[in-house]
Formats: C-alpha cells, structure tokens, sequence
C-alpha cells in the first residue's frame, strides 16, 4: 500500500453497519469490477461446520455500492490486524487493494475482501430457495444469520443502496418464524 495515501477499507456487508474499528470518515462509495452476494459458507461468525450459515462476499464481475472508512494511518496496523481476524479465519477471502469512488466525487485505494471461488467455503451462485434454507436456521459465535442478512438489508437502505435480491430474503426471513418460535 503506498505510505502517503491514507488507508481506506472498502465494506460491503455487516462492515456497513458493524465496523469495529475506529475511523476518520465514511462515506458511500462505489467498486467496479465486483458484485455483493451470499455466496460463503459460514463456519464461525454465523454458522457451525455442522450447520453453516451463509455471508456475503465480493464476486468478480459488475459493480456494488457499499462504505468506505478512512483510517488514519497510525491507526491502521491494529486495523488491519483487526479485520484479518474477522475476515481471514479460515482465508476464505482474498485481501486486495482496489480503486473505489466515494460519493463526494473521488477515488480512493482501499483494501477490499473478495471471494476466493476455490476456497471449500466458496458456496457460488445460490438460488434464493437455497438462501433461505441455509440462513433461516444458522447461528454462529456472532449470532443469528437470519439477523445478519435482515440487518445487512436494513443498513443497505438506510444509506440509500438497494440491493433488490437482499430485499428479497430479508422480506422472506422476516415473513418466516425463526425456527425456535416455530
């Protein structure tokens, strides 16, 4: 990463609405070249090895409107540190630098998690159906996956970013009784 530029991490999912880390700024910001989906098998933060749960990842292809955090550069070791242990438990992700537009108009390097499609984890394009099945009844050391998707969703909107297919299992997982009320 060069020195002189300030820091930037590029989120996409629960970074949106979930950091955990300190930050100068965050503004919404646009990544070209990759897309949002639930395409990663969870094992830890939102399913058990015995009953994944499914997260979002960066696939290659098309573009996703997210947040970008700057972070100062004395702050950035501990951060990076930080979201190595929340991202790459089992390297399921790929640590990359890409440009990403901020909605003031300009473009920064931040540091982005994309989807690494050979990773055993890696679960691909998944039907909503298939979603569903595989959120509705997953709890991980983070909590419900259910909650995740439905927050994710909830956070999407409230910065003006609708992602009509999250929408979509939101509206369902929230239609559906959490499998211990049922």
């Amino acid at each position: 990463m060069n020195e002189t530029a300030p820091p930037w991490v590029f989120g996409y999912g629960s970074l949106i609405w979930r950091p955990g880390f300190a930050f100068e700024m965050a503004e919404r910001a646009l990544l070209r070249g990759a897309h949002r989906r639930l395409c990663i098998l969870s094992h830890r933060h939102r399913g058990t090895p015995e009953r994944p749960g499914l997260v979002f990842g960066l696939e290659r292809g098309g573009s996703c409107l997210g947040m970008a955090f700057k972070v100062r550069p004395d702050h950035w070791r501990d951060v990076r540190e930080y979201l190595r242990e929340r991202e790459q438990v089992t390297g399921v992700y790929k640590e990359a630098l890409r440009n990403v537009r901020l909605a003031s108009g300009a473009t920064v390097q931040a540091l982005v998690f994309l989807a690494d499609q050979s990773h055993s984890q890696y679960a691909g394009r998944l039907s909503l159906d298939q979603q569903l099945e595989l959120v509705a009844g997953a709890r991980g050391e983070s909590g419900d996956n259910r909650d995740y998707v439905i927050n994710t969703a909830a956070h999407l909107a409230q910065i003006g970013i609708i992602d009509r297919p999250i929408v979509e299992l939101s509206s369902r997982l929230q239609a559906k009784k959490p499998a211990l009320e049922s």
